[in-house]
């Protein structure tokens, strides 16, 4: 796939993450996985800028830092730093990313190509969000690069890089055990291109999740106007981009416990029976690949079906059937 076509892609949807000091982006359907960064394997000879290895679904991948590429500094690493797992046609490695910031619609219209990208240039375009420039990475390049076994001797100590205390070394040591133990529930590795990808979040203590396909949006904080005269768990509306949007308070709405408050009002943006819906949850957690059981029963009711995944229980919402329920007034703006 040449770079041009992968600029040329219209209105896909976008993860996008923070880098030190920048904003960048790549395709959610180029994403496997979103993970808290666990510990790796660290052969004494790597080919340059590669942090390390890690076993995913029985594929031994190169992990990366963009810094690298990019010639910046690269700091210190912690148990908070997010690992996101990303996949093109021929390969699948690993970016560590300080923090994932939320999913967006990019229109390819208001993509601006660097003039003098090339097909080794790891940044070839730019978007312009809520005037903030978000980076888009072509992870065809890195995978060029990743080809080329440069083997040149490195600057930076890289173990230097990683916690040594004992107690962030268990922590990540603990991860690379639950993805090894979900690697081995892997039956094929045609499982790596399957479509159920899943977004969590939670409401209270409790751990919930919408299939990526229905998700259009994903913003950690957001304002929104009441409306008298809603019902309760109509939170208000929320002006996006000129587009007033209803927003569902999903705790009231399913009569969930109220549980604990937070500052900021993170949302999921979703579209489903033609209708576009905010919902009001409490914490974005990560983007992670289900294979479902093929005698997985449907739901007709608010909740579709339960999986468990690296330990957790997930209750995975009926997006369809929330969305097509007569309590929620929508009116047009």
């Amino acid at each position: 796939m040449s770079s041009n076509n992968y600029i040329e892609q219209k209105k896909n949807t976008h993860l996008y993450f923070r880098v030190g000091d920048n904003k960048y982006a790549v395709n959610t359907d180029n994403v496997l996985e979103i993970m808290k960064l666990p510990e790796l394997d660290y052969p004494q000879k790597l080919p340059n800028n590669i942090l390390g290895l890690l076993k995913y679904n029985n594929f031994v991948i190169n992990v990366i830092d963009l810094r690298f590429y990019l010639n910046t500094e690269v700091p210190s690493y912690t148990t908070n730093n997010e690992l996101l797992i990303i996949k093109t046609d021929e390969t699948i490695f690993g970016v560590i990313a300080d923090s994932v910031l939320g999913i967006l619609p990019f229109d390819a219209s208001q993509i601006d190509a660097i003039p003098f990208a090339d097909n080794k240039t790891i940044v070839e375009s730019l978007y312009k969000y809520n005037q903030e420039t978000i980076f888009l990475i072509n992870i065809y390049a890195i995978e060029n690069l990743l080809k080329q076994h440069d083997a040149e001797a490195r600057n930076v100590d890289i173990l230097s890089l990683f916690p040594q205390d004992e107690a962030s070394k268990s922590i990540m040591k603990k991860r690379t055990l639950e993805l090894a133990n979900k690697s081995r529930l892997k039956l094929a590795t045609g499982e790596l291109h399957a479509k159920n990808k899943y977004i969590s979040f939670n409401l209270s203590d409790d751990s919930y999740c919408i299939e990526l396909s229905l998700v259009k949006e994903v913003l950690k904080d957001t304002t929104i106007t009441r409306v008298p005269g809603t019902p309760d768990f109509i939170e208000g509306i929320m002006n996006l981009r000129g587009d007033y949007i209803t927003v569902l308070n999903l705790k009231k709405f399913l009569s969930l416990p109220e549980g604990k408050t937070f500052d900021k009002n993170p949302v999921i943006i979703v579209k489903c029976n033609e209708l576009k819906l905010a919902l009001l949850i409490d914490k974005i957690n990560e983007l992670f690949e289900f294979q479902e059981s093929e005698n997985a029963e449907a739901s007709d009711g608010y909740y579709s079906q339960e999986l468990i995944y690296n330990g957790t229980l997930f209750t995975v919402l009926n997006v369809e059937k929330i969305t097509s329920d007569k309590r929620i007034i929508v009116t047009d703006m």
